[in-house]
């Protein structure tokens, strides 16, 4: 359970820091400095960003794995991967870009990687 919740942990905190660097940028174009930096000034930011998600994405998957005595196989790492990034994307565009509406066509889409989720892990 401790390896659970470490890798699922490892994983929110690894697409926190990959969000901030896929998206932050485009809330950032408000600050006029931000607005003066080109694009490699802005590609540089958001690598020195990832460089933290790297930092908790590898050892989410060499702890998860079960290979390495984890609790899941690749497919399972996987899935979790992805419906943790969903789920810290809907917080960060919510809370972010507030001009961006959540609808439910959004919400019936995420229902089918639920299930995703559920049909990887059945055994």
């Amino acid at each position: 359970m401790k390896k659970t919740l470490l890798t699922i942990g490892l994983l929110i905190i690894s697409n926190t820091f990959m969000t901030f660097a896929w998206y932050g940028h485009l809330k950032f174009s408000k600050y006029e400095w931000f607005n003066k930096l080109n694009l490699a000034g802005v590609i540089l930011i958001s690598w020195g960003i990832a460089l933290f998600e790297y930092s908790f994405q590898v050892p989410a998957n060499r702890i998860g794995f079960n290979e390495n005595g984890g609790p899941f196989n690749l497919w399972q790492l996987k899935v979790i991967q992805e419906a943790v990034t969903l789920t810290v994307f809907t917080i960060f565009t919510v809370v972010f870009f507030k001009e961006e509406t959540f609808k439910m066509n959004h919400l019936i889409g995420f229902g089918f990687l639920v299930l995703a989720v559920y049909f990887i892990f059945k055994k």
